[in-house]
This record gives structure tokens, sequence and C-alpha cells, in this order.
């Protein structure tokens, strides 16, 4: 069966999806998403993915486009029909159609699309031998909480670590401190053996990897703490890392062409995937 996609209200061929041309999301970026990893047929943190799009819309005043229920059954029935067992599920949300105005419309139904793709476990190549990440300037908007669909800023992060042959791109405040990367959270590791990440504002999404992957150092009992990082104490830690919903945890082993610590993957860093990694399978045996 080709691969479908969910358009308002029905499901079509995956090449046939389209919108309206004068869809909100398309004209103003004016939409939130969500992207929810599957890992052996199970939605990962499924909840708290949900809970995070509703605080977006609610953000953005827009309305959710159907139930909890009624998202998660259509979320379900799009995977049956593509076979989904292992990738992600994307879902948009959008003030809908109207005539282009930048004013909020009277009468726009809010639009839903979703879709999914299948996704080949991590190479072996990246897990011995980590990632290249360089830095750049953070020109995002001021409400990075947000998960919005305008990610231009990012779009060009991403580029940029591309043509540098890196994996992505940390972004840098204007007080030099590290922000996150164009797609994922950053962490460290000290020489202490203290991980350290952002704490969640306005300045960062708090990803959904990241709020699982907290817990579970929690849990471990390694020390932890959540406070902005500069570059240099990013080029100068023990080891490095970055976590989202499709790289789940991936060591960071170059930033800016200068390695980290001994430019391998860090102890602690395969500790962590491997917690998240079990963290996932544990779902699938309490399905």
């Amino acid at each position: 069966m080709p691969r479908q996609a969910y358009v308002n209200g029905s499901y079509r061929p995956h090449r046939e999806a389209a919108v309206h041309i004068e869809d909100r999301g398309y004209l103003f970026a004016d939409g939130v998403y969500e992207v929810v990893p599957v890992h052996n047929g199970i939605l990962v943190d499924e909840d708290l993915h949900l809970d995070r799009l509703d605080r977006s819309l609610s953000e953005l005043q827009i309305e959710a486009p159907m139930s909890r229920p009624a998202l998660k059954l259509v979320s379900r029935e799009l995977m049956r029909r593509n076979g989904l067992s292992n990738g992600f599920l994307y879902m948009q949300v959008t003030r809908g159609v109207a005539p282009r105005d930048h004013k909020f419309p009277n009468n726009a139904t809010p639009a839903l699309v979703m879709m999914t793709r299948q996704m080949k476990p991590h190479s072996e190549k990246i897990l011995s031998e980590g990632l290249k990440v360089i830095t750049l300037p953070d020109q995002r908007w001021a409400r990075c909480d947000i998960k919005s669909v305008s990610l231009l800023p990012n779009v060009l992060g991403k580029q940029a670590a591309a043509e540098a042959g890196a994996y992505e791109a940390w972004q840098v405040d204007g007080e030099g401190q590290v922000t996150e990367g164009t797609s994922t959270n950053a962490w460290i590791v000290t020489e202490g053996n203290r991980v350290i990440t952002r704490d969640a504002s306005n300045a960062i999404l708090n990803g959904i990897t990241r709020i699982t992957l907290l817990n579970l150092i929690r849990a471990e009992g390694y020390e932890l703490e959540e406070r902005p990082f500069s570059v240099d104490e990013a080029k100068t830690a023990r080891e490095a890392f970055l976590t989202s919903s499709t790289s789940f945890v991936l060591p960071v082993t170059q930033i800016d062409g200068q390695p980290v610590g001994n430019g391998h993957p860090g102890i602690l860093t395969t500790k962590l995937r491997q917690h998240y990694m079990d963290y996932m399978q544990s779902l699938r045996q309490s399905a």
C-alpha cells in the first residue's frame, strides 16, 4: 500500500496530500508541530508530546483541532496504514484557511496534517566516533519555548552545519552561552562528572527527550545542574552530547573543530544513551 498522510479529516496518498494555498501555516508560519518518536511500534512519551502541543496551541491562541482521544486514534490508524514500527509521527496544527490578513481570522477552522516516516537505527560509526557540531549566533525569536513551524533560523543553522561537515549547530546567545542546537538540546559533562544542560525557559524548546533523560539522570543518582554554559566551557568539558526525539542521545566529540575531552564518546554519555534505550524498550514491555 502506498504511504499515506492525514489531512483535515481524510487519509490520502502521501504524494497527493496538500493544504489550501491560504492556509495560515503556509502564509505566516501561523502554526505549531510535534514530532513523536516511534520505537517498536510504540509512540514514545506520547502524552508528554501532546501536553506540549496543547501548550504551544494555547500560547498562540489556536484551538485544538480535535480531542486528545481522537488525535490518538488518528495517530494509530495512520501508523497502521503505513506499517510504522521505528521512526516518527509528525503532526502539525495551523490556525486554518482564511484570506491573507495578519490579524487572526474570525471563523477559521484549525487545520491538522499528520505524516509518518520510517527511520533506520543510528550507525555504529556515529556511536563509536561521535558527532561534530559548530557554534553560531542564535538569531531566533524570543519565544523558543513554543514549538512553532517558523524555523528559518534553524534551517539556516542546520545548513551551515552541513556545509561545515558537522551534524549540528549549537546556537549561542549574546552573552556567549549555548542555548540549544537547531533541532536538539545541548549537554556537557564536567571533569567532576556533573551533567549540565540549559534550564528550560523561553530561550529553548523544552525537549521531551530532554525531560525524560533528566528524570533518568535523577533516578540513576548522577549529579545534575540545569544552567547555561559557555562555548568555552563546552569545548573544555570532559564530554558533550545532544538529545532529541529522533537523535535520542548521541555523543558530541568535536566543537568548532576542537576535540571534546579525548575526542571519543564519553563513558557517561554512553551510559546515558543506554539508559534511554532501555527506557524505550520498557515501554514496549509495559504496553
